[in-house]
């Protein structure tokens, strides 16, 4: 007996179960659902009759007579002599947690089986609020390992080496600073190893929270495959100049250690033969302190190079000759013309724009010596495409597009029997003390290297003509190469302070540096420079420092700095750098060394390319 029927529960029925008798049955129109009904409603009928308050009996399909079916979520509250059941339509709100599973399913499904690592990263405090499967396969922790780590435990991840550029890049970005979005990292797996890992991150709301999420790739193999190249091409150098040492240490330096060995003893035993307080004494000191240093240029000699880096660059030789032409002027002297003669269209080539520069350098060099008096070198370049037939009569070379260089001079020429020759490291037909015989050698080296070959044409007083012939890459040139470009580079506004302890280079330096824009602190030692940096309230970007100074060498005093400015660059200039900054000879890794004396444009030029460096 039904007393009351709302509004809102007509309208959501159709039917009114006061003048509808077989409302039940068209409510329930299946007989085994409406049976199970029955059923639910026992048991919660009988709680609420107990209770006296409202029990929740589920959620039951409801079938309207407009003929939809409705899900409803129904209360029953016993009052005295009465029952009052409340039906709430959770229908949408169903349709949209059904839509919501489905969607989250999908998610889940998707970033439980991708193979990148994902991981939501909040900042405050340091931790990861999800990690999903393969992020434990690339680390090696558990889901709950990387959930549960804190800020002293999370850096752990990463490599110490890259540990501050990643929480720095981090931080930035829940910050909302300007950060690169891609970069590269070594991570530090859970069983100690290391790999690399290629992630991408994005700033989003994390349920009201600023978060990074962030993607993690796996490239190991890529990044070792890049090592054994790199190993590879260092190999194909080393074995290069060590061919080259080994010929140098079995012949100039071991008759060169002889002669400088017998100078210093018939000093010594000049300096036994006479009195502390001969005036000669200090010409026979002399004597030593220059074999000394003699001996030196034999100890770099077997240092040679050791650590050379080669970056090619798609460039276009006209261009690149053309920024060379200055130099190459004051390399061949006055006495000998230089000619210029670019070629029209010029396809691009790949190599590294300083090992362009040696082979200009190396080959004029050869062709002004080969001149006596007055002279005449050309540099030609044009495109230049190679068939087999040219192929038979050059070994060396392969059939396709080159680039072709050619450097030509009017001296002396070489004899025909020598020209097989001339490329041996350590040959040469150049009177002694006019030439080491590695000069063409290293082109040689240099031009197999990228990919291509060279070949020499010459006759006896008629002069030589040396071809160079670099593989046409289909790619552009790139931009940055520009030599109006280089100048605005140079520019720039940070704050450096230079260290050095001779007034007159201080000086000038500081000036140079203001024109170009920079805030330039000065100090004459380390202790005035580190008085300088306490007075200085502001960020210093450059450390300009001489190596050797009384009181404190440059390196100690750039680790004093960098205890209070992390971020700041730094350079070394010297005369001389004895163990300071290098171990026989080589630099260690990493460190940034001009020796003296430095040209204002490489100065300027290394003080902008430090400052750009990531």
């Amino acid at each position: 007996n039904i007393l009351y029927w709302s509004t809102s529960a007509r309208r959501l029925f159709g039917h009114d179960p006061r003048t509808t008798p077989e409302w039940y049955e068209l409510a329930y129109p299946d007989p085994d659902y409406r049976k199970s009904v029955i059923d639910r409603w026992k048991p919660f009928l009988e709680e609420a009759r107990k209770s006296r308050i409202a029990v929740n009996t589920g959620e039951y399909r409801i079938s309207c007579k407009d003929g939809s079916v409705r899900l409803c979520e129904i209360y029953a509250q016993f009052i005295p002599g009465n029952l009052i059941v409340r039906m709430n339509d959770v229908t949408e709100r169903k349709q949209i947690e059904d839509a919501l599973r489905e969607s989250e399913e999908k998610y889940r499904t998707l970033v439980n089986n991708t193979q990148q690592g994902v991981v939501i990263a909040q900042a405050n405090p340091v931790g990861l609020r999800f990690a999903n499967p393969a992020m434990t396969e690339i680390t090696g922790y558990e889901e709950h390992e990387l959930l549960a780590m804190d800020e002293q435990q999370l850096p752990v991840l990463i490599h110490a080496d890259d540990r501050q550029r990643f929480f720095g890049n981090f931080k930035d970005r829940i910050e909302g600073k300007d950060v690169p979005h891609q970069d590269e990292y070594r991570i530090t797996r859970k069983d100690g190893t290391t790999r690399w890992v290629s992630l991408y991150s994005s700033l989003i709301d994390y349920f009201g929270e600023k978060t990074a999420l962030t993607t993690f790739v796996d490239i190991t193999e890529r990044k070792q495959a890049e090592d054994e190249k790199e190993r590879l091409e260092n190999q194909l150098r080393q074995a290069l100049k060590m061919e080259a040492v080994g010929r140098l240490a079995g012949g100039v330096a071991h008759d060169f250690n002889n002669l400088i060995m017998g100078i210093m003893n018939y000093a010594d035993l000049c300096r036994n033969e006479i009195a502390p307080d001969h005036p000669s004494r200090r010409w026979l000191d002399e004597i030593t302190r220059e074999a000394n240093r003699s001996a030196n240029l034999t100890r770099q000699l077997l240092a040679f190079a050791r650590r050379q880096t080669v970056s090619p660059e798609v460039i276009n030789l006209n261009q690149a000759v053309g920024n060379m032409l200055e130099m190459l002027h004051r390399l061949i002297g006055e006495n000998v013309n230089l000619a210029w003669e670019p070629g029209d269209a010029l396809w691009s080539v790949r190599i590294d724009p300083s090992q362009l520069d040696q082979i200009l350098a190396n080959l004029c060099v050869n062709a002004r010596d080969a001149i006596s008096g007055v002279g005449r070198v050309s540099i030609k370049t044009q495109n230049t495409s190679i068939d087999r037939d040219y192929c038979v009569e050059h070994a060396e070379g392969v059939p396709g597009d080159y680039v072709q260089l050619a450097v030509s001079d009017d001296g002396c020429g070489i004899d025909r029997e020598l020209i097989d020759n001339v490329f041996e490291p350590f040959y040469t037909t150049k009177d002694v003390g006019k030439g080491t015989g590695l000069g063409l050698a290293t082109v040689y080296g240099i031009v197999k290297q990228n990919g291509g070959f060279m070949n020499v044409y010459s006759e006896p007083g008629e002069g030589a003509t040396f071809r160079m012939f670099l593989p046409r890459v289909m790619e552009s040139v790139a931009h940055g190469r520009k030599s109006d470009e280089h100048v605005y580079r140079f520019e720039g506004d940070e704050t450096i302070l230079l260290v050095e302890d001779e007034a007159s280079i201080r000086n000038t330096v500081k000036i140079l540096l203001e024109q170009l824009g920079y805030t330039v602190l000065i100090a004459e030692d380390p202790e005035a420079a580190l008085h300088a940096t306490a007075e200085f309230q502001g960020p210093i970007h450059l450390l300009i420092t001489d190596v050797i100074m009384p009181g404190m060498n440059g390196r100690d005093l750039a680790e004093r700095l960098l205890e209070l400015h992390a971020s700041m660059k730094v350079l070394y200039m010297s005369g001389y750098t004895a163990n300071v900054i290098a171990h026989h000879g080589i630099l260690d890794q990493g460190v940034h060394f001009l020796s003296k004396p430095i040209s204002s444009a490489d100065l300027t030029r290394t003080v902008r390319l430090l400052l750009d460096e990531q």
